[in-house]
């Protein structure tokens, strides 16, 4: 392949071989290439199909040539040194148009008087290339101004917040696929029947001899109401599974055992159980704990509370 255009030749293959397999391959979201790993395969061998092609025809072209005399090879360098001269008319051409540079047999014509220790400077134009991208700068700028402060139709903070909407979207959909890459700070409460439905299956078959099958409570807390030894809500209870029981609390810890979405799943399902009615229930241990939405609400209770002492306390004075 020692001719720029089987280079040329093999990259358009390989293009065209990537364009369909992208635009001929169904996929639901995303590129074909993300999706099925394996197109990349398909597109590597093909690309080295095409190369391998490419080698067998410059050497038949190398064993034909030197079967010529001496004669025939020199008429066929001339035509190829045509051939190829021809080819690059073009590009020479707009290359030229492109820098607007007058030939060293010109530069005579736009020499200036400047002379720096033998030095002349020439008095070359602007390239055409650079006037026409600094008018297009100036297009892009009257175009910008109108839109965004004359108008007002599209501004960054709408560009901005656009662009989270699609990001949150897009975490959504990854964090469904990559679930076991979860941690501590990322972990969310689960919510999907199956999920909680593995999470009660490890339950049952890792902490129901502590804490029994309804949660109620044996060796370890009780599970189903709101006091906590190390902390309710998700964040707390998942972190108490992977790194068990702080503070000497006596739990193993499972991060070597389960997966981060196993226990993600298992976390899910004992913040379900808050609320029923285990058969029989240990006495509450650890500190009451309230979720952020609650707080208002258990202000209120405290309140009632306390006014219910005082008219407690009233009435007691009063007999």
């Amino acid at each position: 392949m020692k001719n720029i255009v089987s280079y040329i030749r093999v990259f358009l293959f390989l293009l065209i071989g990537y364009l369909l397999i992208e635009y001929t391959v169904e996929v639901k979201d995303g590129s074909v290439f993300t999706t099925y790993p394996l197109a990349w395969l398909v597109l590597g061998i093909a690309g080295l199909f095409a190369v391998a092609v490419e080698l067998c025809v410059g050497a038949l072209q190398s064993v034909l040539y030197k079967s010529l005399d001496e004669e025939a090879k020199q008429r066929y360098l001339a035509a190829e040194k045509e051939s190829e001269a021809k080819r690059y008319v073009w590009f020479k051409k707009t290359y030229k148009k492109l820098v607007d540079t007058k030939p060293i047999e010109q530069e005579g014509e736009i020499i200036l008087d400047h002379d720096y220790d033998g030095i002349r400077e020439l008095d070359n134009n602007l390239p055409p290339w650079w006037i026409y991208g600094f008018y297009a700068s100036i297009v892009f700028a009257a175009v910008y101004l109108l839109r965004f402060h004359v108008f007002n139709d599209y501004n960054q903070i709408q560009e901005y917040e656009a662009e989270v909407v699609e990001a949150k979207i897009a975490i959504a959909e990854y964090k469904k696929t990559a679930k076991n890459l979860v941690d501590i700070n990322t972990v969310e409460l689960l919510t999907e029947p199956g999920d909680l439905a593995a999470g009660k299956n490890i339950f049952q078959t890792n902490c129901a001899a502590c804490h029994k099958a309804d949660g109620g409570g044996g060796i370890g807390p009780n599970l189903t109401d709101k006091y906590w030894l190390l902390g309710g809500g998700i964040k707390n209870v998942f972190r108490t599974v992977t790194e068990g029981g702080r503070s000497g609390k006596g739990m193993v810890a499972w991060e070597q055992t389960l997966k981060p979405v196993e226990r993600a799943q298992v976390a899910s399902y004992v913040l379900s159980l808050q609320g029923t009615t285990p058969a029989e229930p240990k006495e509450p241990q650890g500190e009451l704990w309230v979720e952020e939405g609650d707080a208002p609400e258990a202000e209120n209770t405290e309140r009632a509370e306390n006014t219910t002492s005082v008219d407690t306390i009233q009435v007691t004075d009063e007999i």
